[in-house]
């Protein structure tokens, strides 16, 4: 099914979870292991993230160095067919618009509606590392409504190459929203006047990014709604897990962490699993209690704690 065919026909409270491909030169074992995991709580659906290329720089032998470019996690669309085709559970491929020219995302959803894959979210992405020449034969999108379109545009038939008579597609789209606003928007009303550009462009939904404080995500909603924006939007957490995510995560998401779980964790550093997971917990209460159509867990490769605190509000 499709996510919003999953938000419209729950009976229960809904959770999905969001996995990364392991690292290049692992073995595919590695997400089987956490899907595995995950089958006990009866996943809604499971987002794969995507990465773009990068260069490398290596010294050699003799002093030369050479530069390579490559994906550190390739397999997006791949993980995603085994998930959807080997376990019945539905899967969300994260695409991209930086990195990867127009041509190259109808591929992939060429490939996604093989594969019998119907869900995506539409994201800008970082850009490369290096400067990624597009040929003046291919096109890019620049921004994810730009993404959004293309992918709407599919879905009416409507190929770069204008072919007649071609198939159309029936993919869900979700877009990416920020609580505490975007990093680079300069406040939240214009970043909400960017998340409505998305969904005037097609998006079906929202997934917001990670927060650690509720009230973050009520707000947002009601902006949104002020905003004219009236699909789902869906939370996303994290489970804190020792000390140095408080650091890492803020430098990273650009969130800020509430003082009463920073001074939990500062104060008994040996037990920062535990707080994390009971501070998770009562964020997914207040949440459900609050009418969050699902919780989204970013649990990145790591499956028990998340498993243990969804188990608490299932049946």
């Amino acid at each position: 099914m499709k996510v919003t065919e999953h938000l419209e026909r729950a009976k229960n409270p809904l959770f999905s979870y969001e996995i990364v491909p392991p690292p290049r030169g692992r073995s595919v074992q590695d997400i089987i292991d956490i899907v595995e995991a995950l089958k006990p709580v009866h996943p809604a659906w499971i987002d794969v993230t995507a990465h773009s290329s990068s260069a490398y720089y290596n010294e050699k032998e003799d002093g030369t160095i050479e530069r390579k470019i490559y994906k550190k996690r390739p397999g997006t669309i791949g993980i995603c067919g085994i998930i959807q085709n080997r376990f019945q559970i539905d899967t969300v491929v994260h695409l991209l618009c930086l990195g990867f020219s127009k041509e190259e995302t109808e591929d992939a959803l060429l490939e996604l509606n093989f594969l019998g894959i119907h869900n995506i979210l539409a994201l800008r992405g970082d850009g490369p590392n290096y400067k990624k020449e597009i040929s003046k034969s291919r096109s890019a999108n620049y921004y994810a409504s730009d993404l959004v379109e293309q992918v709407k545009a599919l879905n009416s038939g409507k190929f770069l190459d204008e072919i007649e008579g071609g198939s159309k597609f029936d993919f869900c789209v979700g877009v990416a929203g920020y609580p505490e606003k975007h990093f680079e928007a300069p406040n939240l009303k214009l970043d909400l006047i960017n998340l409505k550009r998305k969904v005037d462009a097609g998006a079906d939904y929202v997934v917001t990014q990670m927060f650690f404080d509720n009230k973050h995500y009520f707000e947002f909603v009601k902006e949104a709604r002020a905003a004219g924006i009236t699909v789902p939007i869906i939370p996303g957490i994290k489970v804190l897990k020792n000390t140095t995510q408080l650091v890492s995560i803020p430098k990273n998401f650009y969130i800020d962490l509430p003082d009463e779980l920073v001074e939990a964790v500062t104060k008994d550093q040996k037990n920062v699993t535990h707080i994390g997971k009971e501070w998770a917990t009562k964020q997914v209460q207040g949440l459900l209690e609050g009418g969050a159509p699902c919780v989204h867990f970013y649990i990145m490769n790591d499956t028990n704690t998340v498993v243990d605190i969804v188990k608490k509000f299932q049946k």
